[in-house]
């Protein structure tokens, strides 16, 4: 499994909105597009006086699933328009990860 992990930040006055774009029709765009080998997701926020940083970890079953919605070029960020002008900042490129042990989930339902 891969774990995609990429960091954005808001203005705390954008911050909201974000999250429910990135939360309600960002990441389920991209497990749409994904299909069976889209694994899941965590969303990260830390919150500062000046600024909103938002950490999104994405977990897929191999590279050619990430390729499946963003092609060839993997590691370029993909930030969808609406959710781009909501950012202040943010990493242009995404770091993979291989996930050697994942021990259940800590996360209630």
């Amino acid at each position: 499994m891969i774990a995609r992990i990429w960091y954005g930040w808001t203005a705390p006055e954008n911050a909201e909105e974000y999250e429910r774009l990135l939360l309600n029709e960002v990441l389920p765009s991209i497990s749409q597009k994904s299909g069976s080998g889209y694994k899941g997701h965590q969303v990260l926020k830390k919150t500062s006086a000046t600024e909103i940083e938002f950490m999104t970890i994405i977990y897929f079953d191999s590279i050619a699933t990430i390729k499946q919605f963003v092609g060839e070029d993997y590691q370029t960020a993909h930030i969808p328009e609406p959710a781009g002008k909501l950012l202040s900042k943010y990493n242009k490129k995404v770091e993979h990860y291989e996930v050697k042990d994942m021990n259940g989930s800590i996360y209630p339902k």
